[in-house]
């Protein structure tokens, strides 16, 4: 017969587990490029219009780069203090992409235990107006031309909340430290293979760069993004050239 010790019920002891935040400051080492989807590209997926035929074509401006530019950045209300903002997930998401590449950790246990809080975190630095070529998502990669906003300097301050003991305070450093890296946030970044944009690193309170950055707030974002400038010569060249034919052709701009 078994004992009456065998019969016993099996205690399970839980580990307590607690919630703790702490504010990270970043520094851009690369230029970030803002990848928002356009209002116009979201209303088209809402409601497309079809194919257009040659003469309605030739009737409207394929691309406006004053247009896009200014669609390219998610921004903020007027009591926020940048104007400019990140999704608050593309942050998470570089931690989680760091994880792989980091021996002890697993991205799906980084994307449980840890998040970036807030729906978009306020950027800080002067945008500039940035056109360059991209391939099309069709068979034949068709070549095209995009405008966005890229910030040269940049600098924001990300709240990260993670479960304690499981992870802590150094191991979410060392996890945005990576990420900055191998990884990084917005378009053409590490992550995706060709591009070194987005690229960052994290810094002390009284680092010099970052409270430099901390000094170009809303209202030089505002101003930069009502009258930009080009980011490079290539951009400056092809934003001349399309500015005169399209008064050559009698189409109204956004400028």
């Amino acid at each position: 017969m078994p004992k009456a010790s065998d019969l016993a019920p099996t205690v399970v002891e839980v580990p307590r587990i607690e919630t703790h935040k702490l504010r990270v400051n970043i520094l851009g080492t690369s230029p970030l490029i803002l990848n928002r989807m356009s209002e116009k590209a979201r209303q088209e997926l809402l409601m497309p219009r079809g194919r257009m035929n040659a003469a309605q074509k030739q009737s409207n401006l394929k691309h406006d780069p004053l247009a896009e530019f200014r669609a390219s950045p998610y921004t903020l209300p007027p009591d926020a203090p940048t104007l400019l903002a990140l999704m608050a997930s593309a942050f998470k998401g570089a931690m989680c992409t760091a994880a792989l590449d980091l021996p002890g950790t697993k991205k799906a246990q980084i994307g449980r235990l840890a998040y970036v809080e807030g729906d978009y975190v306020p950027i800080y630095g002067t945008p500039r107006l940035f056109m360059s070529v991209t391939r099309s998502a069709d068979m034949n990669r068709t070549p095209d031309i995009r405008t966005r906003a890229i910030v040269p300097r940049w600098a924001c301050r990300v709240d990260v909340a993670f479960v304690r003991p499981l992870l802590t305070a150094q191991s979410i450093v060392n996890l945005l430290t990576a990420a900055g890296v191998t990884v990084g946030v917005g378009d053409w970044r590490p992550e995706k293979g060709k591009g070194s944009y987005g690229q960052f690193v994290v810094v002390n309170d009284d680092d010099p760069q970052f409270l430099a950055l901390l000094s170009e707030g809303r209202e030089g974002q505002e101003a930069a993004m009502a009258h930009p400038e080009p980011y490079d010569n290539e951009t400056a060249d092809m934003l001349s050239w399309w500015s005169g034919e399209a008064v050559r052709r009698g189409f109204a701009t956004s400028a």
